[in-house]
């Protein structure tokens, strides 16, 4: 779920889980959305589903700043990949150094039929996660796919998993909407 700062909010699946994660703020213009204001938030944010870590360790403020450096490189890499654009080298860097970090380690609960975090359960581990899912995303048969909203004043991206590959809006109850909105409007102007 996305908050409009001027009101309002909408469903959105970007189709990844670190594109999700590019989505929780920004610098610049993209300052007004922020969520990760301090680390007791990053550590709310990673704990919702679908990643569901619990930390168990708390988040350092340095973690924090490294989330957001990790959000930036992943938010410019899918524009540049949605753009066809070469991604630079400082980008790269900074998500296979997060990559580097040793990731979450998966753990079968006592009922053998639930799952969750071996503990410790530190905020770098699912940035870890998040930056391979990006390393994955970048490099496999979906990069291709990598989209960004076709509304002229949309800036979300998101991984199009439709069957056809068709799909051109961030959320079709905004975006498409308004769009389909636009369009009856023109066509009605110029039957008038």
């Amino acid at each position: 779920m996305l908050n409009d700062p001027k009101g309002g909010s909408f469903r959105f699946d970007a189709g990844a889980l670190c594109l999700d994660f590019a989505h929780t703020g920004g610098e610049g213009r993209y300052a007004v959305f922020e969520t990760l204001h301090e680390p007791a938030d990053l550590a709310g944010w990673l704990a919702e589903p679908p990643l569901a870590a619990v930390m168990t360790v708390p988040v350092t403020a340095r973690e924090l700043a490294e989330a957001k450096a990790l959000r930036q490189a992943i938010w410019d890499a899918a524009h540049d990949q949605a753009a066809r654009r070469p991604i630079p080298a400082g980008t790269i860097a900074a998500i296979n150094r997060a990559a580097a970090a040793a990731p979450l380690v998966p753990e079968l609960a006592a009922d053998g039929a639930s799952a969750g975090w071996a503990s410790p359960v530190r905020a770098a581990q699912a940035l870890s996660a998040m930056a391979r899912e990006m390393i994955e995303l970048l490099s496999g048969p979906l990069a291709a796919r990598i989209r960004e909203c076709a509304s002229d004043d949309c800036p979300l991206v998101f991984v199009d998993t439709s069957r056809p590959g068709a799909r051109r809006w961030c959320a079709m109850e905004r975006c498409g909407n308004r769009h389909k909105l636009r369009a009856l409007r023109a066509r009605q102007a110029t039957d008038l």
